[in-house]
């Protein structure tokens, strides 16, 4: 078996110069990088610490009270004036701008807390591994990496935690 990009396959606009790669050679590239990963792992583990606090400390998750408040309190103040038959258009739109303000908060705070559990996985991975992986392990894989990119010469592996390590073809 091999794999190829999409786009020598089907028409998706996208033109792909990377070769054609046997999946055993992709499989034991991507075991190579791990392995990367694990025989150096003390350097690794540094940089996933920075990583981290680079996450924890720039990337704090906010918090929607303030913005639930001030919703309560244009929801309340909506109601009175459409009872009075007052104009209420710049309230009805102050509430639809928080919402959505509210909603890309509780996004950004779920992003960052996946970022910080990729980062916790490989970490305990890289803490608790021993010696090589010898095989091919497919639950392994996609616990760990996100995607492997084929150039002409080298296959680079990024792993869910942001690390990237380059091995040669």
């Amino acid at each position: 078996m091999v794999w190829r990009c999409v786009s020598r396959l089907e028409n998706t606009g996208l033109f792909c110069t990377a070769s054609t790669i046997l999946e055993d050679t992709l499989k034991e590239k991507i075991v190579e990088a791990i392995n990367v990963a694990v025989s150096g792992k003390n350097t690794f583990l540094a940089i996933l610490k920075k990583n981290i606090e680079t996450v924890l400390s720039e990337d704090l998750d906010e918090s929607t009270a303030d913005i639930d408040k001030r919703l309560e309190e244009l929801q309340t103040e909506l109601i009175q004036k459409a009872n009075l038959k007052e104009e209420y258009n710049n309230i009805v739109n102050e509430i639809y701008r928080l919402r959505d303000l509210r909603q890309e908060t509780l996004s950004r705070n779920a992003l960052r807390q996946d970022k910080r559990g990729r980062i916790a996985e490989m970490t305990d991975f890289l803490n608790t591994q021993t010696g090589d992986i010898t095989e091919f392990d497919d639950k392994l894989v996609r616990k760990l990496v996100e995607k492997a990119i084929v150039y002409d010469d080298r296959l680079m592996v990024e792993f869910k935690s942001g690390l990237e390590i380059e091995v040669n073809l």
